[in-house]
């Protein structure tokens, strides 16, 4: 089913509390701007509701129109992507300009501007997420490699936590932090398959949401 069918449902004043959840998670599932769990918990924050989003109806409303305006948002840059690159294209232009905001790729990304303590509550439910990740299989290490994963899952723990402690207030050079942690984990990725990569890839997401936020709550227009 679409996200708008979903959406609808979120809305059915006649369906129960816990199907109008179900269908909030489901068109979650749809669009997740910053993957399932912290998009999840970013609307849990944003939609405040007591005693919980399970049964508070008027909270579930909250959320659905938090993540259709930031649905719009994106459908809004989709198009106008599309726009430029049909010009650009026209012009001899094949390629997109690297590291542009609007292009089709996946990095977590709040469309319209996110919410600081939404961005909060993202970060604190996937560094949980991120503690429980084991480590990888020293056996799968060549010599020396184990000690410089250990200081990048390190580095990138104590840089969610003081994100964190600050409440999303970052300053100095720990702006910066999280991206080159980030490259840091991405250069030890093989390609294809490989058992190392199973570890890595759930640290790198998470040090991509991280950066994100800092950035992200680092600029004005955040609450």
């Amino acid at each position: 089913m679409s996200f708008g069918t979903h959406a609808r449902r979120v809305r059915d004043e006649r369906a129960a509390p816990a199907r109008r959840h179900r269908a909030l998670r489901c068109a979650v599932a749809e669009y997740g701007p910053l993957g399932f769990h912290a998009t999840w918990a970013y609307l849990t924050a944003t939609a405040v509701p007591a005693p919980d989003l399970r049964r508070d109806t008027a909270a579930l409303l909250r959320a659905i129109g938090t993540l259709e305006a930031s649905r719009a948002v994106r459908i809004e840059e989709t198009a106008a992507f599309a726009a430029r690159r049909r010009v650009e294209k026209a012009a001899g232009v094949r390629t997109p300009r690297g590291g542009d905001p609007l292009a089709p790729t996946w990095r977590p990304r709040w469309p319209g501007g996110p919410s600081r303590l939404g961005l909060v509550a993202a970060v604190a439910n996937r560094r949980a997420a991120f503690l429980e990740v084991p480590h990888p299989d020293p056996s799968l290490l060549p010599d020396g490699l184990g000690h410089r994963l250990a200081d990048l899952r390190g580095r990138l723990d104590a840089c969610a936590a003081d994100w964190l402690t600050a409440l999303g207030r970052p300053d100095g050079p720990a702006r910066d932090e999280p991206a080159g942690i980030a490259a840091g984990i991405h250069r030890h990725l093989t390609p294809g398959y490989g058992p190392l990569n199973v570890p890595l890839l759930q640290w790198l997401r998470f040090a991509e949401l991280l950066d994100y936020a800092v950035k992200a709550t680092a600029v004005p227009h955040t609450r």
